[in-house]
């Protein structure tokens, strides 16, 4: 090995648990940042669905009967007649 890689041996190997630390929190920070990720999803879709299940029912539908008055009241006067 060449000189140049010897030493870049020797300082890795000083450093090794500052190395290894340094990759440790760092996956704990990843591990921290997915799981918060992954809370607030499940969340919104629980409130989500909550929300859709609560909902009053909004589907009230209005109808114009006048005209279908106004024949059967036609037919009725036709019929006294």
């Amino acid at each position: 090995m060449s000189q140049e890689k010897v030493n870049r041996y020797k300082e890795e190997k000083a450093n090794r648990k500052e190395i290894l630390a340094k990759e440790k929190r760092k996956r704990t920070q990843v591990k921290i940042c997915a799981s918060v990720i992954a809370l607030f999803l499940v969340c919104w879709l629980g409130y989500s669905v909550y929300d859709m299940a609560t909902r009053p029912d909004s589907s009230a539908v209005e109808l114009d009967v006048t005209a279908l008055d106004e024949y059967l009241s036609s037919m009725n006067t036709e019929a006294q007649e």
